[in-house]
């Protein structure tokens, strides 16, 4: 698939709308920080359909929503593109799975797509938690309880979100997937290899 189909840019848009409406949800608040969403599902669904380049051009457009309807946090203008560009983007990884989820569904191998969604899901929850790590430690740093290390306050507060944000996820898209995988199936992906 060397460009993108008009279909795969209306659906990658459309969800990473759908991505900025699930972020107007009242999140599920943990601590001063660290808060719990399944924004990420819609972004998850355009990069098991249509791989890694749809689902980062999705992640990228929720970011650029996240920036021009005023839901960031911004302090300084890298720190907005690594936070909301670059680490929404990243959500797009779950993507590289593509190839192995649209064979195992083809295959009725559920248990084993199943378990390639949820290596997927973390996969792009660690990598777009990264770049909030990065940011957490350059930018919000300053934040950091007295005595503690703004390494540790961004690991502490960017990896719990990370983590809880990733047992949500796998838990809404394995409902999801159990409860129709026709969802996620493409079978022009497996055509297009």
């Amino acid at each position: 698939m060397g460009k993108m189909k008009l279909q795969v840019l209306i659906e990658a848009a459309i969800l990473a709308a759908a991505a900025m409406v699930l972020d107007f949800l009242p999140s599920i608040k943990i601590a001063p920080g660290i808060s719990v969403s399944f924004a990420m599902v819609p972004v998850f669904i355009v990069s098991f359909r249509w791989g890694w380049r749809a689902g980062v051009f999705s992640g990228f457009l929720w970011g650029f929503l996240q920036v021009i309807l005023g839901d960031a946090s911004i302090l300084h203008p890298v720190q907005a593109l690594v936070e909301y560009f670059m680490a929404f983007a990243a959500v797009g990884v779950a993507g590289f799975f593509v190839g192995n989820i649209q064979k195992q569904i083809s295959r009725q191998q559920k248990k084993q797509a199943l378990f390639t969604v949820i290596l997927a899901i973390f996969s792009a929850s660690v990598a777009r938690y990264f770049f909030h790590f990065i940011a957490g430690y350059y930018f919000w740093g300053s934040y950091a309880p007295e005595g503690m290390s703004p390494v540790w306050y961004s690991f502490i507060i960017n990896g719990s979100t990370m983590v809880l944000t990733f047992i949500l996820c796998a838990i809404i898209m394995s409902g999801l997937f159990i409860a129709s995988p026709r969802l996620i199936q493409n079978k022009e992906v497996l055509t297009t290899e």
